[in-house]
């Protein structure tokens, strides 16, 4: 399998460079979890980096990958276009629209 050195930035990983696997188009995964074990015991704390362009030369051509900190990041499953909405708020309402009220009787 073929890796790349991959900067991090920002979180507890800012400056160091990893090796990252690559996959089939040459191009390292949308996101890197990283597990770190809980000191009580518990269960881990997982951190999260997204992969963004590292720069662009002045032809516009991109220089690379690197992983940027995303503590807001979902650690769940795939966000598939079928697949429900996680939040009651996004969810359509169950009853169809009426329209308004007749209100003359």
């Amino acid at each position: 399998m073929k890796s790349e050195d991959t900067p991090f930035e920002g979180g507890p990983m800012d400056g160091r460079v990893l090796p990252v696997l690559l996959g089939p188009t040459g191009r390292p995964p949308k996101t890197y979890r990283i597990p770190v074990p809980d000191a009580a015991g518990g269960p881990p704390t997982v951190l999260v980096y997204r992969l963004v362009p590292r720069g662009h030369s002045r032809m516009g051509i991109q220089k690379g990958w690197k992983y940027e900190y995303a503590p807001e990041d979902e650690v769940g499953r795939l966000k598939w276009p079928w697949s429900k909405p996680d939040r009651p708020n996004d969810r359509p309402n169950d009853k169809p629209d009426d329209g308004p009220a007749d209100t003359e009787g």
